[in-house]
């Protein structure tokens, strides 16, 4: 049986994951995908697709509050949960990734989005 980096794409957790609530990750790039690996207020880690569906910009440059991200760019909010937009002008959901903590890794699975984002 593989091991679960050999399955899914494995960052550790200083890397990848925000250390305290309310903060966003580093930009990170799993087998190809952009990927925002995000910290809710309530210390939840989450992981969804870093570009905005409205505009070609990175996520992870936004401001998180509650279980939103918001775009730096225009101000489109995300549920970081369900990828959903909460506010315009965005109007397609981003992908969210199924996200496992292990150990000192966050695992995040770019093949299996819990969504219909692109």
């Amino acid at each position: 049986m593989p091991s679960p980096c050999q399955r899914q794409a494995c960052l550790p957790r200083s890397i990848a994951g925000p250390q305290s609530a309310g903060d966003t990750g580093p930009k990170s790039r799993t087998d190809g995908v952009p990927v925002a690996v995000v910290r809710d207020e309530k210390g939840h880690v989450h992981a969804i697709g870093d570009t905005c569906s409205h505009a070609e910009v990175s996520l992870s440059e936004g401001e998180v509050e509650g279980c939103t991200i918001e775009c730096w760019l225009h101000g489109s909010q995300f549920d970081l949960r369900t990828g959903e937009p909460l506010a315009l002008p965005a109007i397609r959901p981003v992908p969210v990734y199924p996200v496992t903590l292990d150990g000192d890794d966050v695992l995040v699975d770019v093949e299996l989005s819990v969504n219909a984002g692109d």
